[in-house]
């Protein structure tokens, strides 16, 4: 607002042209470009291939799989258990999950303090349906040029029926890709049936809520998810040093950059070994330049790496102008016997040994780990009274968990003050999988204990004794 006379005046912003000659005008936000990156063959990108398989046939194929009558890998949140292979966990032993998470965090602690992002560029799921639906975007469209093309172009007959192909194959793989992973919670070949017959709306939205996040994240935000959703991408550099191995490039051997002809004395021309082809940021799959040096959107998987050594080898200059290596080994020109050496520092074996006591704490806990669980609870109800024959009794609610596969049998008994003994059910029968609660009641001679609480202990065994056998205490009251 400014003022005339005294009286208020509206000032209407107005956006100034461009002059001709004067400085460009800049918007102050500007859209993402759309990565088109092109394929590569190589090694890095042939252990790409072979984590994408490795990790979907596990994962589509795991639901399918039986254990006996039941799914082998089945989380079912409504009966609060959890079949894993042969053991069954319940809420109870939610210990052993925050020993994976751990183990987990440290492994990848251990594994970017080693290489960098390596989960990041091969296993990530994010990275691994990218790389998918970039296949299936390869196979209908044609390469990076036929793609560009496309895409600039307008509506014709081709493109047409390519986009619709492409969008038919990316739907059906992530509606798959949601069936999928609900069948990890729901039964799989049950949650077929239901869907089949429309029944079931929490695994109708669950189903389409998955398929649409992976349609969105690896269909078209791709990149964009690595770069600026990913929290792992902006703590990276906390886990770094300059031994840990990542995706380098050589700049003292090659600048200065430029074209040449193939044969010709580039050293004389003041050239170094980069051509300037631009191969490596063409198949960059978040677009950047490596050559500019260590960045955060670098997921390390490794393919400008394999461009760069094809230009290599039609130049005939050696390998590695971009290479796997250190931060230390390019200032210092190390071989790569150092390199490897500098692997083993007191960082990494720390990390490895951590690591592998947790592991083997947790594999030593789940091969000991009883497959038979009881809880006692006192019925607050009757704390303790005088019954027929001249008893004193305590009534107790016990809970009985049976963690294997098969109905099982258990003997009831107690220890702990003299003449102790189970006036109720002294045996129980406990389906598979099952949690059964009793009434037991507990009777000693009137007179036999000394006011007040006593220490007792419930044993519950197995008559197979492959089964397990558990003990709990418990007060005994004896009044006053």
């Amino acid at each position: 607002m400014s003022c005339d006379n005294g009286k208020p005046r509206k000032v209407i912003p107005i956006t100034p042209e461009p002059q001709e000659g004067g400085p460009e005008y800049v918007p102050m936000f500007a859209s993402e470009k759309k990565v088109y990156s092109r394929s590569i063959s190589g090694l890095f990108s042939r252990w790409r291939w072979i984590m994408v398989f490795l990790t979907q046939i596990v994962f589509y194929g795991l639901p399918w799989l039986q254990w006996g009558e039941r799914q082998m890998v089945l989380f079912d949140l409504g009966a609060r258990r959890f079949y894993l292979f042969g053991l069954v966990l319940y809420p109870q032993d939610f210990i052993y999950l925050t020993g994976l998470l751990i183990i987990s965090a440290l492994a990848l602690f251990l594994f970017t303090a080693v290489a960098g992002r390596l989960w990041c560029g091969f296993s990530c799921p994010q990275t691994v349906y990218t790389e998918i639906f970039m296949w299936i975007e390869g196979k209908v469209e044609g390469d990076r040029s036929a793609r560009m093309r496309i895409d600039k172009g307008g509506w014709t007959l081709e493109k047409i029926w390519k986009k619709s192909l492409k969008q038919f194959l990316w739907i059906a793989l992530s509606l798959w890709t949601g069936f999928t992973f609900v069948g990890y919670f729901v039964p799989i070949r049950e949650l077929g049936v239901e869907l089949m017959a429309l029944q079931g709306g929490w695994q109708i939205f669950w189903v389409l809520f998955y398929g649409f996040a992976t349609y969105g994240n690896a269909g078209y935000m791709r990149e964009q998810v690595c770069k600026y959703m990913c929290p792992y991408a902006r703590f990276q550099s906390a886990m770094f040093d300059k031994d840990t191995m990542i995706v380098s490039y050589d700049a003292a051997r090659g600048e200065g950059r430029g074209p040449r002809k193939k044969g010709v004395d580039y050293k004389a021309e003041g050239l170094g070994d980069c051509i300037d082809c631009k191969l490596c940021v063409q198949v960059c799959p978040v677009g950047i330049d490596i050559r500019n040096g260590l960045q955060y959107e670098c997921i390390g998987c490794g393919l400008c790496i394999d461009a760069c050594n094809s230009v290599m080898d039609k130049m005939e200059y050696p390998r590695g102008l971009i290479r796997l290596t250190t931060q230390n080994a390019v200032a210092k020109a190390w071989k790569q016997v150092q390199v490897i050496r500098r692997i083993f520092r007191p960082r990494v074996l720390i990390y490895s040994s951590v690591l592998l006591a947790l592991s083997a704490a947790m594999i030593a806990s789940l091969v000991l780990r009883q497959p038979l669980k009881a809880d006692v609870i006192r019925d607050r109800a009757s704390l303790s009274r005088i019954v027929a024959g001249g008893k004193l009794e305590n009534v107790y609610r016990l809970q009985i968990m049976n963690a294997t596969e098969s109905e099982q049998r258990y003997r009831i008994s107690a220890v702990g003050l003299e003449h102790l003994e189970v006036a109720s059910e002294q045996e129980v029968v406990v389906g598979p999988a099952e949690t059964r609660g009793i009434a037991v009641r507990l009777q000693i001679p009137y007179g036999s204990a000394e006011p007040g609480s006593h220490a007792v202990h419930f044993n519950v065994d197995a008559v197979n004794p492959e089964a397990g056998r558990t003990s709990e205490k418990a007060v005994f009251l004896v009044p006053r």
